[in-house]
């Protein structure tokens, strides 16, 4: 009898598989696939002052992007940012910075530089301008449940903060 049911099995066991996550909102996750973002060797403080002389000469913002590559919340916002129209206002108005936090243990004095308790949960953001002032540091966890947020909220975030 068993033999019987197990195409009927299988089909269901591959539709459970293969059926497409959804988040709140009721919108389709986006595909993940986990990407090498945050480097351990990387010196931030020497990223950051690239950044900002590249900021500077194209007439640009800084995004630092505290996290960590076993962060699928981190995952989720780097997938946001390269959808449209994320990937197009990040090329117009933004140099990103990401920085690796270890286990909440590596770079802790540049997010407390920059006023970003990663303690409450990464991914954590702050803008600069080319000068390096700081403009927003992300004090609320704002990110910190992007698997719960929508590209849309990213796209608010960037123009609200684009040069």
């Amino acid at each position: 009898m068993f033999l019987k049911f197990r195409p009927v099995l299988a089909t269901a066991l591959f539709a459970l598989l293969i059926a497409p996550a959804t988040h709140g909102s009721g919108q389709m996750a986006p595909p993940f696939v986990k990407k090498h973002l945050y480097d351990s060797s990387a010196n931030p403080k020497a990223d950051i002052a690239a950044a900002l002389k590249q900021a500077k000469a194209e007439k640009k913002r800084v995004i630092l992007d505290f996290g960590g590559d076993w962060c699928g919340d981190c995952q989720v916002l780097d997938i946001y940012m390269h959808q449209s129209p994320n990937s197009e206002l990040l090329d117009k108005h933004f140099v990103v910075v990401h920085i690796d936090i270890g286990r909440m243990d590596r770079n802790v004095d540049v997010a407390e530089k920059y006023k970003v308790p990663i303690r409450k949960g990464v991914p954590a953001l702050a803008v600069l301008d080319a000068k390096g002032k700081l403009l927003y540091s992300q004090e609320n966890k704002e990110f910190e449940n992007m698997r719960n947020m929508n590209s849309s909220d990213v796209t608010a975030f960037l123009n609200r903060w684009k040069a």
